[in-house]
């Protein structure tokens, strides 16, 4: 149980063995300097994960910076990543830091790390070995010291097969690999999550919710994990109220029949 691990993780819910497997990976992870890689599906919480590991780290009084690399285009990822020298572009007014500079000293997340394109995946690498960044637009190396935390849909090593991640780069980062499960991995958590999200959402308020409706959010699949289920909680609760009903929730949970991606049965 969750008694047993080092932290208590209050930002991160559930108690189902998926869940309890993945925070014994993270409570010990957390204690240790290397690079992680958090692989898991849209919405399924990789920041929080990443953040818990910083927080809980040597590093957690430092600087916690993080960046989506997959929405951002190459030139504008080098100059965000690495910063650059005052007139290295067009626009470029001033010096800037990158963000492996503003995190110096803590950890620096790259969310969807294969959404980068070799040629920015072999300057990573490079960073990485080094343990130095140079500014667009500059010579000089600048020394940092910052733990490395990489995000995924899918793992680095299939991607490697299939030509689309740099192996070395790879092994660089995925010193420790964690599974993020999918919520329909673990809907035994949804009543703890619903709890939560209503805390959050509803603040003082007391919201009750039918078991019709309980039964709909357990037996729905969840492609887009929590970030649909708080989604579909804030949605209940403009239309429900402080009661929420099966009609209440987005027509593709109201509708939803046991599927056999869902494990196991919401706890009422």
């Amino acid at each position: 149980d969750r008694a047993r691990l080092r932290h208590r993780y209050e930002r991160i819910v559930g108690e189902s063995p998926a869940m309890l497997a993945m925070l014994g990976l993270v409570d010990r992870a957390a204690a240790t300097a290397l690079p992680v890689v958090l692989i898991g599906e849209s919405g399924t919480g990789k920041e929080l994960v990443a953040r818990a590991l910083h927080d809980h780290s040597t590093r957690a009084a430092h600087a916690f910076v993080a960046i989506n690399c997959g929405a951002l285009p190459d030139t504008l990822l080098e100059s965000e990543l690495f910063g650059h020298a005052r007139g290295a572009f067009t626009g470029a007014e001033r010096d800037r830091a990158g963000l492996f500079e503003v995190a110096d000293g803590g950890t620096l997340f790259l969310d969807e790390i294969a959404d980068t394109s070799p040629a920015m995946q072999g300057r990573l690498l490079r960073v990485l070995q080094e343990g130095t960044v140079r500014r667009v637009g500059e010579h000089r190396e600048r020394k940092i010291d910052v733990r490395v935390l990489a995000a995924s849909q899918q793992p680095l090593a299939v991607l490697a097969r299939a030509g689309r991640f740099r192996d070395d780069l790879r092994f660089r980062l995925e010193v420790i690999a964690i599974d993020i499960p999918p919520l329909r991995a673990r809907t035994g958590d949804l009543p703890l999550l619903v709890t939560a999200l209503l805390a959050r959402l509803a603040p003082g308020r007391t919201v009750t919710v039918s078991r019709a409706a309980q039964r709909a959010l357990a037996q729905h699949a969840w492609p887009g994990n929590v970030r649909e289920l708080e989604n579909a909680v804030a949605r209940a609760l403009a239309l429900g109220g402080d009661r929420i009903d099966v009609a209440d929730l987005p027509d593709e949970i109201a509708t939803a029949r046991p599927s056999s991606a869902t494990s196991g049965p919401a706890r009422s």
